[in-house]
């Protein structure tokens, strides 16, 4: 006897002849099975998760894998309160020639080198 496989979802279903289980090994495939078994007719048609929730057709769209709209999740933003911006301040240019008069200032003389 081999050795036992272990299947993340199971697509359970009943018609007329009885009920039969159906592993897959990802939500978007066993998402399709269940919902193509619904359109065939079959009764009772539930998906059972990994963490063992059984989900019935309605509940389906939980399955469905994240759309691609959604943002990775190096991308979402906290919860946190958003920070207050900055006060700007004005640039001063360097290049720009000064509006101050020049000052008398004392002259010392040259200065002497030792």
């Amino acid at each position: 006897m081999g050795r036992a496989i272990r299947v993340p979802y199971l697509v359970s279903r009943t018609n007329e002849y009885g009920s039969s289980n159906l592993g897959r090994g990802t939500a978007a495939v066993a998402l399709r099975l269940a919902r193509r078994l619904l359109r065939e007719g079959y009764m009772d048609v539930r998906v059972c998760t990994r963490r063992g929730r059984i989900l019935q057709p309605n509940e389906f769209d939980q399955l469905e894998p994240a759309k691609e709209s959604d943002m990775a999740k190096g991308q979402q933003r906290g919860n946190r309160e958003a920070k207050k911006p900055k006060k700007e301040k004005s640039k001063v240019i360097a290049a720009a020639p000064s509006r101050k008069e020049a000052a008398w200032q004392p002259d010392f003389g040259p200065a002497k080198k030792k």
